[in-house]
């Protein structure tokens, strides 16, 4: 009777230990594209309200910034997930590669904006043909090929571009590249007059921006882990831009001080405005066909082999459940 007890007590420790070990949340290191800000709300609004928690993820957030290589980071295994800003991001991967997938984009259209001066010969990227752009080297090959594709500028128009808003603060015929939530406030503050701001998406520009970047290990040995994240971060999107942000805020001022109450608040103001992650299928969507269009352009402006498995770069097997 004794022993029957006994191992009756031992088998009650056991059930007990698996479950507290199946219960165990399972750890993701995500790293993101820069500092702390608006652009990554969902991320820190999914982690402020419990939400990865809930969903038995221990995810830490990886501050991004000038010296963190995102793909580097997930291809030596440093950080479990990553932030991918724009489509060349996967692509690049499977060219080296490096097996990673975007699992989701945050962001239906990619952030990337020309602005100038208020003036009346350049109303459209069109008639910017022909007139100096103050672009960054990354960008040479990133929107540039498609700026020349589609507009036939020429690589006689480009000025380099070093972030620093001087020389297009001072300059009334200056026309430079920059970031929606960004540039433009910035320029307002600085140069007491309101840019004008065109959005390659609105004319065109066919890249998502803002991906979540899995490596295929992850997806192969845990499903489940990616799905939970996916599922949680499209929940925390949903909640900073149509609910309550302060909590992500919150979170974002603590880990990057330089950011402000007003470059959060116009940051989130033009995330809704220009319906930056809006989709027909809910936050986070991805298709097959935007993703052809993307590569298709890009390869035929011969950024990519056009015989590239580009489909290597991303997988609809994890767009958020509703």
């Amino acid at each position: 009777m004794k022993q029957t007890t006994l191992f009756a007590a031992f088998a009650a420790l056991f059930l007990a230990a698996s479950s507290l070990a199946q219960a165990a949340p399972t750890h993701i290191t995500f790293v993101t594209d820069w500092k702390a800000q608006a652009e990554h709300g969902g991320f820190y609004e999914a982690q402020a309200m419990g939400l990865y928690a809930k969903a038995g993820l221990d995810v830490k957030i990886m501050e991004g910034g000038p010296s963190v290589n995102v793909p580097q980071l997930l291809a030596g295994g440093a950080a479990d997930f990553g932030m991918g800003s724009n489509g060349f991001i996967p692509l690049n991967m499977v060219r080296e590669g490096v097996p990673v997938r975007a699992v989701m984009a945050i962001f239906q259209k990619d952030p990337q904006v020309l602005i100038t001066h208020p003036r009346g010969d350049v109303k459209s990227l069109a008639q910017m043909k022909g007139k100096p752009i103050m672009i960054a080297d990354a960008s040479t090959v990133a929107f540039w090929p498609w700026l020349k594709a589609k507009y036939k500028f020429s690589d006689s128009q480009i000025r380099k571009y070093t972030f620093n808003l001087a020389p297009f603060l001072v300059d009334p015929k200056a026309i430079q590249e920059g970031y929606l939530t960004s540039e433009p406030y910035t320029v307002e503050k600085e140069g007491g007059f309101k840019p004008q701001v065109f959005l390659l998406a609105d004319n065109g520009y066919p890249g998502y921006a803002n991906m979540v970047l899995v490596p295929q290990k992850w997806i192969d040995t845990n499903p489940k882990a990616v799905q939970a994240f996916v599922n949680m971060t499209a929940a925390g999107w949903k909640a900073y831009l149509y609910g309550n942000p302060a909590p992500a805020n919150a979170l974002i001022k603590r880990a990057n001080p330089e950011m402000t109450d007003g470059l959060i608040a116009q940051a989130i103001g033009k995330l809704k405005s220009y319906k930056i992650t809006d989709a027909p299928g809910g936050i986070g969507e991805m298709t097959d066909a935007r993703w052809k269009t993307f590569f298709d352009t890009m390869a035929s402006e011969g950024l990519y082999p056009k015989t590239l498995d580009y489909k290597k770069a991303y997988t609809l097997k994890f767009l958020p459940k509703k």
